[in-house]
């Protein structure tokens, strides 16, 4: 899974003290997923991110199947 969280924060230059305000989330929460330092993070945690940055949940995340 690739995760473009903090892709995105670059490029609008918002900083994550912003978007915990904005999303309700807790800071480090939104700071763990920005230096990927998570493997799991929750559905409904993603989707306030995506409400809150107006973007799909393939922009934020990207996943491929693994093969076999």
């Amino acid at each position: 899974m690739i995760n473009n969280l903090s892709a995105i924060l670059g490029a609008r230059l918002i900083k994550i003290g912003e978007v915990a305000e904005g999303t309700g989330l807790h800071r480090n929460t939104i700071s763990s997923i920005y230096h990927k330092k998570v493997n799991n993070t929750e559905l409904s945690t993603l989707i306030k991110l995506c409400d809150y940055l107006q973007v799909p949940l393939h922009d934020l995340i990207d996943y491929e199947p693994k093969e076999g």
